[in-house]
């Protein structure tokens, strides 16, 4: 059965439909959020499971807004293969979340990484599968080694777009302090 859909999927997709660049972007910083959550995972590589799910799910809710007929066995052949390209991300994000297990310090040090890294990658992933699938381009037209110096690139401005998310996030939670802390002026 799986051959049948092979065969009539196009490796062009033809009917491509209009999609806001605000809806993709609310998308992708959705699932950014949800890859910070995943940094908090205490297990070392559970956590990039989970950050391989969030990257799927993305993927699958990019196709449907475009009109793709989405494959999970593709796309996780589509994402190792799109993230292995970038060793130096791939590695990283792995040695984030070994320095869970280091005592006192390591699953801090370990979550702030793999929910920055975490966050960056699925960044990334979006804006390459937006732009392609924007094209006209379907799971059988995806080439992982065209699309790896955009990957890149998005990855950076990710790290960048999570490092300021998390900056935001953190700054409202210390300027709010607790009710005792305002009366005795400790918070502004």
């Amino acid at each position: 059965m799986e051959k049948e859909k092979e065969k009539v999927e196009k490796e062009k997709n033809d009917e491509v439909k209009e999609v806001s660049k605000e809806e993709v972007d609310k998308l992708i910083r959705h699932h950014m959020y949800s890859a910070f959550g995943i940094g908090l995972i205490p297990l070392p590589l559970l956590d990039m499971a989970a950050l391989t799910g969030v990257q799927i799910n993305l993927v699958r809710k990019l196709a449907k807004m475009h009109g793709v007929p989405f494959s999970r066995d593709k796309v996780k052949n589509i994402l190792s293969s799109l993230v292995a390209g970038t060793a130096s991300t791939a590695v990283g994000a792995r040695a984030a979340s070994y320095a869970k297990v280091i005592p006192i310090v390591g699953y801090s040090l370990g979550a702030v990484s793999v929910s920055v890294l975490g966050a960056a990658s699925v960044y990334a992933v979006g804006k390459v599968f937006n732009q392609h699938f924007a094209s006209g381009g379907t799971f059988l037209s995806f080439d992982s080694e065209k699309v790896k110096d955009y990957y890149s690139k998005m990855f950076k401005k990710g790290k960048e777009t999570a490092s300021d998310i998390k900056a935001k996030v953190g700054g409202k939670t210390a300027d709010k302090g607790t009710a005792g802390d305002k009366e005795k002026g400790k918070v502004a």
